[in-house]
C-alpha cells in the first residue's frame, strides 16, 4: 500500500506513529511526506527527522521549510573567523526569514542533537527529491509540495525550478496532467475556504491534503490505493 502525508510542522512524533499504526502501515507498505516536517511547533519535527533517517519505506520530499532550513545550515558551522565577514547580510536575512516562519523551534533542538546525527539530518535534506511519479494499481500519481508554478502541458518535469515545486499555490480551477493526479500540500485547505477546513480537496487533476498542522490541526495520511482517509479523533 502507498500513503501520503504533507506539512506536519513539528506534529508530536508519537502521535505521528499513532497515525500509521491506526492505518496499519507496515514494513511491506511506503509512505510520501510531501514536504514541510518541520518548524512551528513542538521540538520542530526533529524527532520526526531522526525517524526518517532509519527508514527504509519511507520518503520525504522536499518541502519549502526543509529548503529554508538547509538554506540557513551554516548557523551551525564552526566560526573561527570574524563573526561579522561569517554573518553576511544575505545570510541574515535568510535567517531572519525563517526565524519569523516558525524554524526557531527546529534550529534549538537540532542544536541539542550530536554533531554527527545533525550532519546526517542535514544531508538526508540535501538528497530529498522535490517530486515523485509513481504507479499504483492502474494510476499514476505525481507527488509535490506545492504544486507547480509556471505550469505549462508542454513542459518537462525537468526543466522547472525547484522554486516551482516549492511554492505554488493552485487555484481551485488550475489543471494539471489528465493522465496523472497530482497530489500536493503546502497550502491549508482552509485557506480555499471554511468548507474545507479538516477536509482534503480533490479536483480533477489534483488533491490538496494539508490539513493545516502547523495551526494545531490534526493531519490526514491518505492511502492511493483506495483513497481512503485516516485521522486521530
Amino acid at each position: 500500500m502507498f500513503y501520503v502525508i504533507s506539512d506536519l510542522h513539528g506534529y508530536p512524533h508519537e502521535r505521528f506513529l499513532k497515525l500509521l499504526s491506526l492505518a496499519g502501515f507496515g514494513r511491506d507498505d511506503f509512505l510520501y511526506i510531501l514536504g514541510d516536517v518541520i518548524d512551528r511547533n513542538g521540538d520542530g519535527g526533529v524527532a520526526t527527522l531522526e525517524w526518517l533517517l532509519y527508514q527504509p519505506n519511507v520518503q520525504l520530499l522536499m518541502g519549502n521549510h526543509e529548503a529554508a532550513l538547509l538554506a540557513c545550515s551554516f548557523v551551525f558551522d564552526e566560526i573561527k573567523e570574524d563573526i561579522e565577514e561569517v554573518l553576511t547580510r544575505s545570510k541574515m536575512e535568510i535567517l531572519m526569514s525563517y526565524l519569523a516562519d516558525g524554524g526557531q523551534v527546529t534550529l534549538n533542538a537540532m542544536r541539542k542533537l550530536p554533531v554527527e546525527t545533525r550532519e546526517d539530518i542535514l544531508d538526508y535534506l540535501r538528497d530529498c527529491p522535490y517530486y515523485e511519479l509513481i504507479g499504483v494499481g492502474d494510476k499514476n500519481f505525481l507527488l509535490v509540495h506545492s504544486g507547480i508554478d509556471n505550469f505549462s502541458l508542454g513542459k518537462k518535469l525537468s526543466e522547472y525550478s525547484s522554486e516551482d515545486f516549492l511554492w505554488a499555490r493552485p487555484a481551485l480551477s488550475d489543471r494539471y496532467y489528465d493522465d496523472v493526479m497530482t497530489v500536493l500540500g503546502h497550502t491549508p485547505t482552509v485557506a480555499y475556504g471554511d468548507e474545507y477546513k479538516g477536509k482534503i480537496i480533490k479536483t480533477d487533476t489534483w488533491i490538496d491534503i494539508d490539513q493545516g498542522a502547523g495551526s494545531g490541526m490534526e493531519p490526514v495520511l491518505l492511502r492511493l490505493d483506495d483513497m481512503k482517509e485516516f485521522r486521530l479523533v
